[in-house]
Parts: structure tokens; C-alpha cells; sequence
């Protein structure tokens, strides 16, 4: 009975952390009519262009100006992205000491004009009023906003990242992190001020480094600018790795160790926790079966509620179908594995690899 209890305050602890933030879609006009300039940072996404694009196309609130930058692309991404009618910026050389991404955006914003800067990744889709829900919430929450995207994905490998997209939900949307004085972004939808990036310095503050999202929310946080994250739901959504497990498990190695470095302790400890009992029931409650452990049907019981606890999030999270959440041992192995690419990449390699790229931990990029 003590296991039983044990498992079911460790899944509490998931509900104590996940928060429900999603954007105001209420409806009511805004109360500006600033110009808003977005800003499409794009390396080889001559795939994702067209999606993104033709869904800026349908907003119920138009963007002033829409621009791609082309982040030294092998594929057609710019030749696309002129197609739809955009301002198109083709990066020609990369300094020293700034990360393909930091630069790419910080050279959309030299050549942006607008009051409000949108930030979005290639592979975010937008439903009809997602813009005009973003403006209203940053400007109701004040200071800047990021969403993580309702994640959809395709293929079975994709869904082996439940675990991990839900703890980076977690990290996010903790009610812990709401106070915190080093708070990060979600860097697939930022929106700001011009203002208040430019008081910042924008992305030549963080020009080197690896987490530019995280890093540069704590730059608007010490600068006091309120920072606030939230959910995408039915308003934004992406598809993260379409191109194989090998970039699924780069792009989330990459950030994995790193990320934990901006939460508050009390977040680190929770989600410790959960994941405790999560792999606890995830990864024993089959041995315990197998050889008819007395502990067998609390664990059991355990798991049923971790599964059900997974299907509650997702709702509002991701698209994993039922196959996953219910044998969720799976995921939990993927996150496993993946974090221990992390250690290795961080700990004795000293980079991360990122869309062809070696980037060193904490500055310059290694080639």
C-alpha cells in the first residue's frame, strides 16, 4: 500500500506542474494596431515554407511584413519563400562566434520595420486566429511571450518523444517558473516588442549560444521584462522531425542537460519525482508481473494511473495517438537514451550537433 501511495503522490506531482496557459483567443479587438514584422529564421526547410506561409495567408490579422531568412540552405528554401511574395534576406557568410540560427534572426530584425516582432520557426503552422491570439496575450501579459506548439506527428518514431515533450512542457509552464528572475523561451514562437528586444539587444545578447531561446528569455528577465510561456493547443501547432530518429534525437540532446540549467530547484525537484515513478512503473511493473512479486499489482495500478495522467496532457499537448501513452515504457527508454547522448555530447564531446552543424557548448561555433 506504501508503493501505491508512493506512485500516486509522484503522478500528483505531474498535475502540480502542468499548467493549462493557453492564449487568449477571446475574441475581443485589440487594443493596438501596431505593424507587426515576422521573422522566419530557415535552413533547408523548403519543405516546411509552404505550410507556414500559406497559413500567415489566412490570419485574421494581417502581419505588416513576413520575412525568411535563408540560413545558408542547400535546398530551394529561398526560391520557395519568394514564391509566396515575402521579403527574402540570403545569409551569405556566418561570423565568427554566432550559432547559423542567432544570426539568421538577428538579420531578419536589422531589415524589419514593424512595432511587434513574431518570431516563428519554419515548421509552425498557424490556425486562422493564431496571430491575432498571440498579440492579444502579449499584450495583455506585457513584456514577451512564447508558445510551445500542439505537437503532430506522422510517424511512430516521432511519437517515442512523449516523455520528453511533456517534461518540457513542465519546465515551461511550472507555476514555480512564473517568479523565476531567469526565466527561458520556447524559441518556435517568440513575440516582443521592439522595444523591449532592442533594450535587450536582442539575439546579438546570446549570439554564441547553444539554448538561444533560453537564453534569451533570462536576458529579458534580468532586464525586467516580463516574460510569460504558454500552451498552442488548437491555435499552434508544428511538426518537429520528419527527417528520422537521428535529428529527432539531435534536436532534443541538444537542449536535454543544458535546459535544466535556467529552472528553479523546486521544478527540477518535482519533475525529478515524477520521473522517478514514471520509470519506476514504466520499466518494473513488467518484471514484477512476469515473476509474481507481491508489489506487482501496486505498481500495476500505478501504471494505469501514470497512462491515464499521459492521456489527460495530450489533449491539449500532442497528437501520439493510443499506442504510446498506454505502453509509455517506450518513451520513457527513448528519453533514456536520449539523455545520455546529452551527458556524452555536453560532458566529453563539448558540443552539440544541430542541422549539419558542431556547436560548442557555451560560445563559438566549432566549425
Amino acid at each position: 500500500m506504501a508503493v501505491l501511495l508512493f506512485l500516486i503522490i509522484d503522478c500528483i506531482f505531474g498535475f502540480v506542474l502542468f499548467s493549462k496557459v493557453r492564449l487568449n483567443d477571446g475574441g475581443e479587438p485589440l487594443k493596438s494596431n501596431e505593424k507587426v514584422s515576422v521573422i522566419i529564421p530557415a535552413r533547408n526547410e523548403g519543405k516546411n515554407l509552404p505550410f507556414i506561409l500559406s497559413s500567415l495567408q489566412t490570419q485574421t490579422v494581417q502581419p505588416y511584413e513576413i520575412i525568411v531568412v535563408d540560413d545558408f540552405s542547400s535546398d530551394a528554401t529561398a526560391t520557395i519563400a519568394e514564391q509566396y511574395g515575402v521579403k527574402v534576406i540570403r545569409n551569405t557568410e556566418l561570423p565568427a562566434n554566432w550559432t547559423g540560427k542567432t544570426w539568421a534572426v538577428w538579420q531578419g530584425f536589422l531589415r524589419s520595420t514593424g512595432d511587434i516582432l513574431v518570431f516563428l520557426d519554419a515548421d509552425v503552422r498557424l490556425s486562422p486566429r493564431a496571430l491575432e491570439a498571440l498579440l492579444r496575450t502579449r499584450e495583455q501579459s506585457g513584456g514577451v511571450i512564447s508558445v510551445v506548439p500542439y505537437h503532430y506527428m506522422e510517424k511512430f518514431y516521432e511519437r517515442l518523444s512523449l516523455i520528453t515533450c511533456i517534461l518540457g512542457i513542465f519546465a515551461f509552464t511550472s507555476p514555480f517558473e512564473r517568479r523565476n528572475t531567469r526565466k527561458g523561451l520556447y524559441g518556435s514562437c517568440i513575440v516582443a516588442t521592439r522595444k523591449d528586444y532592442e533594450q535587450i539587444n536582442g539575439h546579438r545578447s546570446i549570439q554564441s549560444e547553444v539554448l538561444d531561446d533560453l537564453s534569451l528569455g533570462k536576458r529579458f528577465s534580468e532586464a525586467g521584462i516580463h516574460v510569460e510561456n504558454f500552451i498552442g493547443c488548437d491555435l499552434v501547432s508544428f511538426r518537429m522531425y520528419p527527417n528520422g530518429i537521428k535529428s529527432e534525437m539531435q534536436g532534443f540532446a541538444k537542449s536535454a542537460v543544458l535546459g535544466t540549467e535556467t529552472l528553479r530547484a523546486v521544478t527540477i525537484f518535482l519533475i525529478a519525482f515524477w520521473v522517478i515513478g514514471l520509470l519506476a512503473t514504466g520499466l518494473v511493473t513488467p518484471f514484477l508481473l512476469l515473476f509474481r512479486h507481491p508489489w506487482a499489482l501496486p505498481f500495476l495500478a500505478g501504471y494505469i494511473i501514470y497512462t491515464i495522467q499521459l492521456i489527460y496532457f495530450l489533449n491539449c499537448t500532442g497528437r501520439y495517438g493510443w499506442l504510446v501513452p498506454i505502453m509509455h515504457f517506450l518513451s520513457s527508454m527513448f528519453f533514456i537514451l536520449m539523455m545520455l547522448y546529452s551527458v556524452y555530447q555536453v560532458a566529453f564531446v563539448g558540443s552539440v550537433t544541430w542541422k549539419g552543424r558542431q556547436i560548442k557548448v557555451g560560445g563559438e561555433k566549432s566549425k
